[in-house]
């Protein structure tokens, strides 16, 4: 068995490749139109991964875009935190959790412990972002800050 990828449903293609490929550092491995179905599929790999996935097509992030309905409007999707999380490996998750918040990320769960954050995409979905090995020392201001919404 290889895993191939995670899908998550978007509402909106511009707000979610801004967080994902510009504030994350995911990159567009492909991208798929279907017209018939009226949806987009945009697979993306992170960084690290970007060789593998382009050959392999894995491991990948899979944003499915459904087309607005006869009313013009996207569906609301809801209870991102319902489908659990996505986890991605980080050099340094004080430098990684500090770049997000320049670019206007909240961090949900803040790196305490020198190992684990938590922040959310613009549709609700939960990322565990866990330090490359062993956890970093505790830091501040990250030691003291608190949890801010759900993660």
């Amino acid at each position: 068995m290889q895993y191939l990828h995670t899908m998550v449903r978007i509402r909106d293609i511009d707000e979610s490749l801004d967080f994902f490929c510009n504030k994350l550092g995911m990159v567009e491995t492909r991208r798929m139109e279907n017209e018939k179905g009226r949806f987009t599929l945009i697979f993306l790999a992170a960084n690290d991964d970007e060789a593998q996935a382009k050959e392999t097509k894995a491991p990948l992030l899979e944003l499915t875009y459904n087309w607005p309905g006869e009313d013009g409007k996207t569906e609301d999707y809801q209870g991102g935190r319902n489908f659990g999380h996505l986890a991605y490996r980080v050099d340094n998750i004080y430098e990684t959790c500090q770049k997000l918040m320049d670019r206007g990320v909240t961090i949900n769960r803040p790196p305490r412990d020198g190992h684990m954050a938590f922040v959310k995409s613009p549709d609700g979905i939960s990322l565990e972002l866990l330090q490359k090995g062993e956890s970093l020392p505790p830091q501040e201001p990250w030691a003291s800050m608190e949890n801010t919404g759900s993660w």
